[in-house]
């Protein structure tokens, strides 16, 4: 096994993201970078099996340099661009990580070595990336896929594989792999790989606090039309409370975070479950401040009494819209009634309530956009986090809006906020309104500027109206 900075020559498998912090504009102004989770869950798995691992993390180190420079030093006999399956990042897709995996899998290649990739985007777009020259895509849950490739395995054996054969070129598609039930199999992170350091410096500097990720479940149950789920599809498992607890224990000991995020898709799916999962923290000592997402309707007084006890300062929740008529349109299948119930159970216990918002939805009017607008000035929650519909393929909203897709099918970093599909409004409209209910929710005391902010939304409409009408 290799430790980070042992980059000698006879390396197994070069594993790497291409989630670059300084590539995203967004990204870098609020700078609350997190190591990446899947790829150092893989990194786990290999070591376990005695292969010889490295990690190239570009997060903030200049990437095509970085990613050079591992290549020569470690002779790889497989590079794994491995993306982070728990990152939202990842999982948007984004224009700028394509070009770079793009970038990492010709550099591979000119230098000899074999290339795989493993992610949302890769998953969606298999062809794209063997034609951007990858060997082989690593489709649905990763791990075991990674392991049989490592080890040697002949491809078409490899279930959740699809690879181009190097005889004839054709692309093949292997059987899927069945997801994994018991995620307490796993071992920990490879925490050892990631320079810690650059990590702490970044939230220290930024914030004043060092925060680091965990994860204590895989999937998600609900099916909200518009969330794609490439990897794992809408199943739910969860790992052992205690094993999430024992693992709080020792990151607190090992790396004295002040913070944690449970980057769970849906964090305390079930009451019970958190409720041994607060006795187990508080029995360990395993306390840590965190913060983690969730839905409004699992936001009871019981388990949000439960999640106080376990250490939980803020719990971000998919509000989404004000508008009963776009909730159930999305197939949210939550009420209006439930978002304001949640944040009086959360206000209750003293944890912060953060509103993932999202405008443009299929057929949203004024009026949809004046219900949320109204819901978030009633319920007056701690932050709010904006985006405007984004259709990605395997989705029911990609299927409704396929025909008014525009050219451009992926926003080039988390803050582009461009409509992609034929929108009641315009991109510009809806960057200004997310700026302007931004501005309103995050600093309520200057009047004025949030007077001139929405000032702009509304010049927007007027020229969207104007659009609309054919007017120029």
């Amino acid at each position: 096994m290799l430790n980070r900075g042992e980059y000698t020559g006879g390396v197994d498998v070069l594993l790497t993201h291409s989630n670059h912090v300084f590539n995203d504009r967004k990204q870098t102004e609020k700078m609350q970078p997190y190591p990446p989770l899947q790829t150092l869950l893989a990194a786990a798995v290999l070591r376990r099996a005695g292969l010889r691992v490295v990690f190239c993390d570009i997060a903030f180190d200049a990437p095509k340099e970085k990613f050079q420079a591992m290549l020569r030093a470690c002779a790889p006999r497989l590079v794994v661009v491995c993306e982070d399956d728990f990152n939202f990042l990842s999982k948007m897709c984004l224009g700028h990580n394509r070009e770079l995996s793009f970038w990492m899998a010709k550099t591979a290649r000119k230098h000899g070595f074999s290339v795989a990739v493993h992610g949302s985007d890769a998953s969606d777009h298999v062809n794209q990336y063997i034609e951007a020259g990858f060997d082989c895509v690593l489709i649905g849950e990763v791990e075991t896929t990674l392991l049989e490739l490592a080890q040697g395995m002949a491809l078409n054996e490899i279930a959740g594989l699809v690879y181009r054969s190097p005889k004839t070129g054709a692309v093949h598609y292997n059987a899927k792999r069945d997801l994994r039930v018991n995620l307490d199999s796993l071992p920990r992170p490879a925490w050892d790989l990631v320079d810690m350091e650059q990590y702490r410096t970044a939230w220290l500097d930024a914030h004043g606090f060092f925060s680091l990720n965990m994860v204590s479940s895989r999937g998600c149950p609900f099916k909200c039309n518009w969330c794609a789920k490439p990897i794992y599809g809408t199943t739910y498992h969860a790992r052992a409370a205690r094993s999430v607890a024992e693992e709080m224990l020792l990151l607190k000991e090992a790396y004295q975070p002040d913070h944690l995020w449970f980057a769970d898709d849906i964090f305390a799916l079930s009451a019970r479950w958190t409720r041994d999962f607060a006795e187990t923290v508080e029995s360990l000592g395993a306390q840590i401040p965190f913060k983690m997402q969730s839905r409004c309707d699992l936001m009871t007084r019981d388990t949000v009494s439960a999640l106080k006890r376990a250490g939980c300062l803020e719990v971000w929740m998919g509000a989404e819209s004000g508008s009963q008529r776009i909730l159930d349109a999305m197939e949210k299948d939550i009420r209006v009634e439930e978002i304001y119930s949640a944040r009086e159970n959360l206000a209750r216990y003293g944890i912060k309530a953060g509103f993932f918002l999202q405008f443009g939805y299929r057929g949203e009017t004024w009026e949809d956009i004046e219900a949320t607008l109204r819901m978030v000035r009633e319920t007056r929650p701690d932050d709010v986090g904006i985006s405007v519909s984004y259709p990605l393929p395997g989705t029911k909203l990609y299927q409704l809006v396929a025909s008014e897709m525009k050219a451009k099918l992926n926003w080039s970093d988390s803050g582009d906020l461009a409509m992609m599909f034929r929108g009641t409004y315009s991109s510009n409209f809806y960057r200004a309104l997310a700026d302007a209910l931004h501005l309103e929710v995050r600093q309520s005391g200057n009047e004025e500027a949030i007077r001139i902010a929405w000032a702009r939304v509304h010049e927007f409409e007027a020229e969207s109206a104007c659009s609309t009408a054919g007017v120029r």
